[in-house]
């Protein structure tokens, strides 16, 4: 016998209804899994309905598996039956049966995320064309645009009007389409998309599998696409019973094909429609609720609801302002380490971030304080690829090893194939030398025009470190390898927010320690590297707040709350549609905390939003008698101190900044006396006397200074 007595009235309204259209807005924590299983139980307990007669559609594997488990443990033996599984599932379901309609045969192939690379790799070889320059993720998504839009390989090509990259992105799908064919193969994406068509084509098919339904359930129901919602309408037609949960307030998917109009509209399509909400939170205090709430109310597209708890009110929301990404990453670091001390385990805690290069100095300090973490959907800073590219090239110009060599040299893509790296590596080791003195030296006959240039662009950036700031440095290695280009070719946003934050961590080090060289650089990246813990046992989580979705924990860090960084520039220009997006991205950030939920921002500048930073509007929009400002950004005139009870800051002590002025005389340790004539973004451009001429060097470079009265005593 179920207990439906331990749900409250509004759980109770949603198990036991008989509308023929329910849906169902499940708040943050409002036990809607528990409420979705104990209407399948009633069902089948109370209403008599055949476990097969009722399909529950979920979004994961894990999701599906806990339903099962969970109806068995209140049925035995009596809920066996149930179809209960993935939409992808389903679809291989129905087309294991059916398929033969669209001349395919019934044991056809369903190939995996490495299966696709395979082939992928396959066309790269034919066409010509390297995965360093076409990322292979960035292919998929592109096939899989193209699919959704039902545009055939052959209409990509028209597509195309001659620009290469877009030629080749059209000459792998059409070999990619192709191959499946030939494997009688579909991906993920055709499952769904032969499922509709085949029920398009063939009414009968579609006929045969609405009647094996009578209710068809929905989980996460706000994360459909049009694609999948034409699917769920096509087995709903003929018993048209239809029950969906979902909240509105946590559409953060859109970017993935999610459409919230589907979710909020829903009773347009079923005027009929039922609607409960689910709104008593089991997670949360109420100070977290208010807050979290104070902010998705700003939203126009939702449905109305209030979250509220029964844990009672709790801490308030802390927000910290920081003067520097490391000043941030030591305060929540130090705020770690005191909840450890008074009890709290790492695994119970969680620093989340809107992008993945937000992680870099939050790691930077953990591992220094030999905190473990696991990073969830993602790879630690130093480990990502562009991050280790361009490290590579900076190896390039303090020891030119040949892991480094052998990493870059065909990156931006060179015409430099395996036989020759094979050929130059078996001369280097039999004269003694490394890869790229062979090259230097001119010991390797073809190629010559290729690996010249490459040597001279090496050779040149050896004599620029000896004078130029490392930030102008690896500035000037990102430009002239062409490795920023390819990557702003191909827009690839997150790996370029990767390779501007580096440029943060590489100018932050030379302020720290100015005295310090690219090598010695290269050698601290290295010990991060070398130091990073893989105890897993009792590790903090450090995750965006897309791959945190779903999940809790006692005590949230939300880092980077600044405008152009969270809300993202690139949504900001989106208008209210994309501003709408992150701030249910915020509001799900907000909602994982149980007991603490911080938030922090610096007013520090930023490579990848080219600006300094103001706090995030889903700060300022939570109700003032919910959270605690702590350390507000300074008037003007007040001297930047900050808090005894974090980290030391190593930058603490260092004057301020002087402002310069188109005119000024300077002072430089190396070049001497030089005029200021010209400043961009921090950056002078100041002209020294022969042989020295015009250079490039940060206005907060410890390196230069203004002429003083002193200097002419």
């Amino acid at each position: 016998m179920v207990k439906y007595s331990q749900l409250n009235e509004n759980q109770k309204t949603a198990v036991t209804d008989e509308s023929d259209h329910i849906r169902i807005i499940a708040g943050a924590g409002s036990g809607k899994t528990r409420v979705l299983t104990m209407r399948i139980a009633y069902l089948i307990e109370q209403k008599g309905i055949k476990p097969y007669h009722i399909l529950a559609i979920t979004f994961t594997n894990k999701a599906a598996r806990e339903m099962k488990n969970r109806i068995n443990e209140m049925l035995q033996d009596q809920g066996t039956g149930c179809w209960i599984s993935t939409i992808h599932s389903l679809c291989m379901r129905i087309l294991s049966e059916d398929i033969e309609a669209l001349n395919y045969p019934k044991n056809f192939t369903v190939i995996d995320a490495d299966d696709q690379r395979q082939i992928l790799k396959e066309a790269y070889r034919e066409i010509g064309i390297d995965k360093k320059e076409y990322p292979y993720g960035g292919i998929l998504d592109y096939i899989a645009d193209n699919k959704y839009q039902s545009i055939t390989p052959k209409k990509a090509m028209e597509y195309t009007y001659g620009e290469t990259r877009l030629i080749n992105k059209a000459k792998v799908y059409a070999y990619y389409d192709q191959r499946l064919h030939q494997l009688y193969a579909l991906d993920f994406d055709d499952l769904i998309l032969f499922t509709t068509r085949m029920f398009e084509l063939y009414p009968q098919l579609q006929e045969k599998w609405s009647k094996k339904f009578h209710y068809i359930h929905v989980d996460e129901f706000q994360d459909v696409d049009k694609e999948q919602y034409k699917l769920i309408r096509m087995l709903a037609k003929v018993h048209n019973h239809l029950y969906v949960v979902g909240d509105p307030d946590q559409t953060i998917f859109t970017w993935r094909g999610a459409d919230i109009n589907i979710i909020v509209n829903m009773d347009k399509d079923y005027p009929d429609t039922r609607t409960i909400i689910l709104n008593q939170n089991y997670r949360s205090t109420n100070n977290i609720l208010s807050g979290a709430n104070s902010v998705i109310r700003h939203n126009k597209a939702r449905v109305e609801k209030e979250l509220f708890s029964k844990n009672g009110e709790g801490s308030r929301i802390i927000h910290k302002t920081c003067m520097s990404e490391l000043a941030e990453a030591n305060y929540v670091v130090s705020q770690i380490i005191k909840l450890h001390h008074d009890g709290y385990n790492y695994k119970d805690m969680a620093v989340l971030y809107r992008a993945n290069y937000l992680s870099r100095e939050i790691e930077k300090v953990l591992i220094e304080n030999r905190i473990s973490y696991v990073i969830y959907g993602g790879l630690r800073f130093y480990e990502r690829m562009e991050v280790k590219d361009i490290l590579s090239y900076l190896r390039m110009i303090t020891r030119a090893d040949d892991l480094a060599f052998i990493r870059i040299i065909n990156t931006p893509r060179r015409g430099i194939g395996q036989k020759t790296l094979d050929a130059i590596q078996a001369m280097a080791v039999e004269k003694g030398i490394s890869m790229y003195e062979v090259i230097r030296q001119g010991l390797y006959p073809k190629n010559r025009d290729t690996f010249d240039q490459f040597v001279r662009m090496v050779e040149k950036w050896r004599e620029d470190v000896k004078t130029m700031d490392l930030e102008l440095l690896l500035q000037e290695v990102l430009d002239d390898s062409g490795y920023r280009a390819m990557l702003e070719k191909d827009s690839e946003t997150e790996r370029l927010e990767n390779i501007k934050s580096l440029l943060d961590d590489i100018k932050q080090y030379s302020v720290d320690y100015p005295d310090s060289s690219l090598d010695d650089y290269l050698q601290m990246i290295a010990l991060y590297t070398d130091r990073a813990s893989e105890d897993v046992s009792d590790a903090l989580s450090l995750c965006t707040v897309h791959s945190a979705k779903g999940l809790e924990f006692e005590a949230v860090f939300v880092i980077g709350l600044s405008e152009g960084i969270f809300p993202s520039e690139k949504t900001m220009l989106e208008g209210q549609k994309g501003i709408e997006e992150e701030r249910r991205l915020a509001y799900v950030a907000y909602t994982r905390a149980k007991k603490l939920l911080y938030l922090t921002e610096t007013n520090s500048f930023s490579y990848v939003i080219q600006s300094a930073k103001l706090p995030s509007r889903f700060i300022n929009e939570i109700d003032g008698e919910y959270i605690d400002h702590v350390d507000e950004k300074p008037k003007p005139g007040r001297s930047l101190i900050f808090d005894e009870d974090i980290i030391q800051d190593r930058r603490k002590d260092r004057p301020e900044e002087t402002v310069y002025r188109n005119g000024d005389i300077v002072i430089h340790k190396i070049y001497g006396e030089g005029i200021v004539v010209g400043i961009d973004s921090g950056v002078l451009q100041i002209a020294f006397a022969h042989p020295h001429g015009v250079k490039k060097i940060l206005a907060s470079h410890p390196s230069i200074r203004k002429k003083d009265k002193n200097d002419y005593s």
